[in-house]
């Protein structure tokens, strides 16, 4: 009787004590990981989302990048951390939805992370080099089936470029050659240079060569045309009815963090969200902002899920693999 009683107060104590550190929450610093280098879109985001978030908190949100496979050695360390609101991450559909479907991971996508906030998302362009001849995307696709060994840049396998052009392919019935580089940078070099003849790429990464006349752009793999790009059609105004392809950002806590402290991560990512300067510097990188009622925990959640169920099968089908 006694021990059951030491248990029963045990359980109680821990109870209280788990209450008031999510009312005292934060009470010191949080780390929020990126799983990529120091520079890249994913950093930036953090960089502006943590800065914000740390002035609602009233604690330093302090940026931590652990790269290394794909994202997900960051990703990882992000789901072993203890679930007490002081190590959150940010990621994106890679991270999050696809990498699943390429690594054999050492922690469940969604039963070992508790969505926060959907962040902006970031649409791919099909562009080429300013050589290229077509004008269109159907004539884009008429010029690679004429072309003996047409290939396809991509940032490496598994990468969204490549995932995307594999998309491609089955809308255009295209055969290309794929070639991965080490990152975006060193696959533009090539195109621009015409030495390989298409890719995907992020608007937010193509925006500026684009804007200086150094690529051309053929459709946004979205629904709706973008207000930083209004002249470029989307792919169903080009013919190619729902080749979607939306690298979206999200933030995730270790799965068990409380639903209470949850919520104010929450709270704190939508007024980051809503600040004009984080406004504008979303605008100047071409993100697309969620509208608030889908900025929630609950909305990351469903969209997470339903991109798994949507991609999983295509990636596995082309055989993707983690080199």
């Amino acid at each position: 009787m006694k021990s059951l009683f030491s248990i029963l107060a045990l359980a109680l104590a821990v109870g209280l004590a788990s209450v008031a550190s999510a009312e005292d929450y934060p009470s010191r610093p949080i780390t929020m990981i990126v799983p990529f280098a120091a520079g890249g879109p994913t950093d930036v985001i953090a960089r502006l989302m943590a800065q914000q978030m740390g002035n609602t908190l009233g604690q330093n949100v302090a940026v931590e990048d652990i790269t290394g496979a794909a994202g997900t050695i960051g990703v990882g360390r992000v789901a072993k951390a203890a679930p007490d609101g002081y190590t959150i991450g940010i990621g994106h559909w890679s991270t999050h939805v696809a990498n699943g479907a390429i690594y054999t991971l050492p922690y469940d996508l969604l039963n070992d992370l508790e969505p926060i906030a959907l962040l902006p998302s970031n649409p791919m362009l099909i562009v080429t080099g300013t050589a290229t001849p077509a004008k269109t995307l159907k004539e884009l696709v008429a010029w690679l089936k004429d072309r003996p060994g047409a290939t396809i840049g991509t940032a490496g396998v598994g990468s969204g470029s490549h995932i995307a052009g594999v998309y491609f392919q089955s809308f255009a019935g295209t055969h290309l050659q794929y070639v991965p580089y080490r990152g975006t940078d060193p696959a533009l070099i090539d195109l621009m240079a015409g030495r390989i003849d298409v890719m995907f790429d992020q608007v937010s990464e193509a925006i500026q060569k684009l804007q200086a006349g150094q690529i051309k752009a053929y459709a946004v793999t979205a629904k709706n045309r973008l207000p930083s790009l209004p002249d470029i059609p989307t792919v169903d105004e080009e013919g190619m009815k729902g080749l979607y392809v939306n690298i979206w950002y999200g933030l995730w806590a270790p799965k068990g963090t409380p639903k209470d402290i949850i919520a104010k991560l929450t709270g704190a990512a939508a007024k980051a969200m809503a600040d004009p300067t984080v406004q504008k510097r979303f605008t100047d990188l071409a993100l697309d902002m969620p509208p608030p009622d889908q900025q929630t925990a609950q909305a990351l959640g469903a969209l997470q899920k339903a991109e798994i169920e949507k991609w999983w099968p295509i990636i596995k089908a082309a055989g993707i693999k983690a080199e």
